[in-house]
């Protein structure tokens, strides 16, 4: 076998027994199996035909596979993103070759949750368009799916729910940030449509279980709002937010300089 291949197994296998315990020495071998993995010419984006090419895109497939996974872990969107752009051409160009990997659909579907907590929507439409007709039956992909769905819908009892029966592990990471950003959301427009609310409608309408959760929901995230007499008054906030005044005269004369462009070209 060839000895960079060996070097590079070997390596891998330091790492698959340390990951579970400590993140950062994890993470240093990925980096270290990353370089290494750089001397192999059957890689993409050359795929040239070496002897041992197969093996070399099968180990260095399960190595990107590892970094997406241990970045979840680590809650780290970037690094998730910069692994997944290096993984994908293993599960798109390299069918025939070797075979499927049992983690492709369930990193796939990790990827468009991150973009639908991103609000990556075009992005999220657009893996999808990527992806066989048959993907589309997959659980992985039917979650991600089916909750870009009861977004667009505005069900957001349907997103809190889908927390319970995500299909992966690496997914509950996703969906806490996706129930905070609807709850973010729900906070905007309350904030917009009353003046107050009762602490037990906030708790509702938040879709808090405790007191407790709301004040600190309202103290990390809305220091601005209060909380008296048993209710959450928005009034102080808007009060505090600065009016906008529109700019009269340029928009008046910049209207005026298309109606003069418009009747010139008529």
């Amino acid at each position: 076998m060839d000895p960079k291949l060996v070097e590079v197994t070997r390596l891998f296998d330091r790492k698959a027994a340390s990951k579970a315990n400590n993140l950062d020495v994890a993470s240093t071998l990925l980096s270290q199996l990353k370089v290494l993995l750089t001397k192999f010419p059957s890689l993409p984006p050359l795929f040239q035909q070496t002897p041992n090419a197969v093996e070399e895109l099968k180990l260095a497939r399960e190595i990107y596979e590892q970094a997406v996974i241990l970045s979840v872990k680590m809650e780290d969107q970037d690094a998730f993103e910069r692994d997944f752009c290096q993984l994908k051409p293993y599960y798109m160009d390299t069918c025939g070759t070797i075979p499927p990997s049992s983690e492709e659909y369930p990193i796939m579907g990790a990827n468009l949750l991150r973009l639908l907590v991103q609000n990556r929507i075009a992005e999220f439409h657009t893996e999808l368009e990527l992806l066989p007709a048959k993907a589309l039956d997959n659980a992985y992909i039917k979650h991600g799916v089916e909750l870009e769905q009861s977004f667009m819908e505005g069900a957001y009892n349907r997103v809190l729910s889908a927390r319970q029966t995500a299909p992966h592990e690496t997914y509950i990471y996703f969906m806490d940030l996706l129930v905070r950003r609807q709850i973010d959301e729900i906070a905007g427009c309350s904030e917009k449509g009353y003046d107050y609310l009762s602490i037990n409608d906030a708790k509702q309408m938040f879709k808090f279980s405790s007191d407790k959760e709301l004040q600190q929901y309202i103290a990390e995230e809305h220091p601005e709002w209060d909380v008296k007499d048993g209710r959450v008054l928005f009034q102080k906030a808007k009060e505090s937010q600065p009016c906008k005044e529109i700019p009269a005269a340029p928009v008046i004369n910049q209207t005026l300089g298309y109606a003069r462009e418009l009747e010139r070209i008529v």
